[in-house]
């Protein structure tokens, strides 16, 4: 087999006992020897094809631990309503966006935030009435975890006065008792039929574009059968670009273990992850659990009730799948870590919490005991760090703790929540380090003892998403036997200040060896 050789005069390996390198070769897919380019020349041989990369350095390619490759492919081509500032303005957004619909057609998109607007009013059915009658609506916010329907949505969907509220769900209403047209958790469900997305393989196609252009090699995506489904039949034609750590959604748990799929079955382009399940809400919906009221009064929702949360845990477990347990309040994250060590030791099964936003402090120690892992999103801390001050004031919490974790021995795996949040990893890196936002505010950071290094933030975002997945022996550093996943960028991460880092601009990308993407 042909080997080739990529040429830089800084390759960060990802290893911390390696000093940078030089050289790197490349044959079928792996990495065949990393060094300085003497080294690698003898190792490889003169007949190896050469290839300079260009830019300020070369690193491992990042893996997105947690995103919805789905949904963000789909935010493609919907409305977008991220950064408005009042209901008008995404009201105005709609139209235009309906103005290009056939009667009939669904209206989608969201990632809209009334705690922003300049009125943080709650938004209605009739508003979208008044401006998209012809076409059902259905708009989640940026947390994904309320949805803002229309009439004609409610009615397809089959939802009234007379409906009853599910189980770890609200549907919000008016004096009459009529639905508002603000669906809550688990209550915006019936529109599932409705919104999935018509040619996914061809959206997923264009999403992987755009994930390889910001360095991302490797995903774990927390979308549904259809993306399963779509995924393999990409890899199937040879079009997958980037590694999926695929999960299974929690209605569709029974069926995976029948047909047998365990976590980390499949190739290095494909694997079956882990089952994600819900254990509450977010704080900007105010859904998220706590173990005290936060500021309004609301002390969230429990999505799935203890019991049943241990009965799924104990399942899932016994055959051989993984948990990823999204819970973001401090009494869910209890909840959650009394729930896996209930269940009791899991061999080779790594078990997590996703997003694990506010946690009681003494839960730290608890979490690192039990080998669970913290798969967090740093731009949520800076996103979310006025909301956090307003409704959680007086709480006391370990919040976006990446410092505490990592002293307490907790394992790291940074991700993006994409579309809740850009997939851009760049812009992670600057958060967990600095913990301010992009404009340099809060002075010194917010709560800045839980700041972390550069280069801890790295390994969050490849070594870390790999072990979560148990792939840490085939991702995450540049040495031979490993993958050959590794980018080229315009700003070398380990050198430079975080304010440099944040603008990175990816060059070329590479992944299994071959050049998938590259900059005109």
């Amino acid at each position: 087999m042909s080997i080739r050789v990529y040429r830089h005069a800084v390759i960060h390996t990802g290893d911390d006992r390696r000093p940078p390198a030089q050289a790197l070769a490349v044959r079928d897919g792996l990495v065949l020897a990393v060094g300085s380019e003497a080294d690698v020349r003898a190792a490889t041989g003169a007949a190896a094809e050469l290839v300079d990369l260009d830019g300020a350095a070369v690193i491992p390619g990042l893996y997105d631990a947690h995103i919805h490759t789905a949904q963000y492919a789909h935010s493609l081509t919907t409305v977008d309503l991220a950064g408005t500032r009042s209901l008008a303005e995404a009201l105005t957004r709609i139209a235009d966006h309906a103005a290009r619909l056939r009667p009939g057609q669904w209206l989608l998109g969201g990632r809209w935030n009334s705690n922003v607007w300049d009125v943080p009013v709650q938004p209605d059915r009739h508003s979208l009435d008044a401006v998209c009658p012809a076409n059902p609506v259905a708009l989640p916010t940026v947390d994904g975890h309320t949805t803002w329907v229309n009439s004609a949505a409610l009615r397809l969907a089959g939802i009234d006065a007379t409906t009853v509220d599910p189980i770890g769900g609200h549907i919000v209403r008016d004096d009459r008792g009529e639905p508002t047209g603000i669906l809550r958790e688990t209550a915006a469900h019936p529109l599932r039929p409705y919104t999935a997305a018509e040619d996914l393989g061809s959206l997923l196609r264009a999403g992987q574009e755009r994930l390889l252009a910001l360095g991302i090699t490797s995903v774990h995506d927390i979308d549904g059968e259809d993306c399963r489904a779509a995924y393999q039949q990409m890899a199937a034609a040879g079009d997958l670009k980037l590694r999926v750590h695929k999960a299974i959604r929690l209605e569709h748990l029974e069926e995976a273990i029948e047909q047998g799929r365990r976590t980390g079955q499949g190739d290095d382009w494909f694997r079956t992850g882990p089952v994600k399940v819900f254990s509450d809400g977010a704080l900007g919906s105010h859904t998220c659990h706590m173990s005290r009221p936060m500021t309004g009064g609301d002390q969230g929702i429990a999505v799935v009730p203890y019991e049943e949360m241990v009965r799924l845990f104990r399942t899932a477990a016994q055959a051989g799948v993984a948990i990823a347990t999204h819970a973001i309040g401090d009494q869910a994250n209890h909840l959650v870590l009394d729930a896996y060590e209930a269940i009791g030791p899991t061999p080779g099964l790594r078990h997590r919490i996703e997003h694990a936003q506010h946690l009681q402090p003494r839960d730290l120690a608890r979490m690192a005991r039990l080998g669970v892992m913290a798969s967090m999103q740093p731009v949520h801390c800076t996103s979310d760090l006025d909301l956090v001050d307003t409704l959680l004031a007086g709480h006391e919490l370990a919040s976006y703790a990446w410092r505490g974790m990592l002293d307490a021995g907790v394992a790291l795996a940074f991700g993006s929540d994409a579309p809740v949040e850009d997939p851009n990893p760049f812009p992670a890196l600057y958060a967990a380090v600095t913990r301010t936002r992009p404009d340099g505010r809060p002075t010194g950071g917010w709560q800045p003892e839980q700041r972390i290094s550069m280069t801890e933030a790295i390994r969050a975002h490849t070594v870390g998403a790999a072990y979560a997945a148990g792939e840490e022996t085939r991702k995450g550093v540049l040495a031979p036997g490993m993958l050959a996943d590794f980018i080229a960028v315009d700003t070398d991460p380990y050198r430079q200040s975080p304010q440099a880092v944040l603008r990175t601009r990816v060059l070329t990308t590479v992944v299994g060896g071959d050049i998938r993407w590259q900059t005109g």
